[in-house]
């Protein structure tokens, strides 16, 4: 992994932990000399993993591109996630965004775009 010492709480990150396990998950900590994160793991290859924080050094994982997000059923489902993990801070940055696409639509989403099968979190079918 290249080293990537620029980590903040709540960028999403790629690695390996120090069992050799490939995770996928957002950074709750960064320590002070900036030489361990840790890692809130959603994805893993190691189920027992998921829905776990570790720590492991911060040379081990790769911060993943931010993106953008414009379209209203994906920024809803992401409201719903930040809800279940009890972030305020993402809740109110996605919120804002959720309003300014409601105030400024660019385009006009199609509803055969997304289909959503019961509540939001559920599978989402993207086309």
């Amino acid at each position: 992994m290249v080293e990537n010492n620029l980590f903040k709480n709540g960028d999403w990150v790629q690695g390996k932990s120090r069992d050799g396990e490939l995770i996928h998950g957002f950074v709750e900590t960064v320590s002070d000399n900036r030489e361990i994160v840790k890692v809130n793991v959603v994805e893993s290859d190691n189920e027992k993993a998921v829905g776990k924080s570790i720590w492991i050094p911060s040379k081990w994982t790769e911060k993943l591109p931010d993106l953008e997000i414009s379209n209203e059923a994906h920024l809803l489902a992401l409201i719903d996630l930040a809800l279940l993990s009890k972030d305020e801070t993402w809740f109110m940055e996605l919120s804002g965004k959720l309003e300014s696409i409601k105030i400024h639509p660019k385009i006009t989403a199609r509803k055969s775009e997304v289909q959503i099968q019961g509540n939001r979190i559920a599978k989402l079918d993207f086309k």
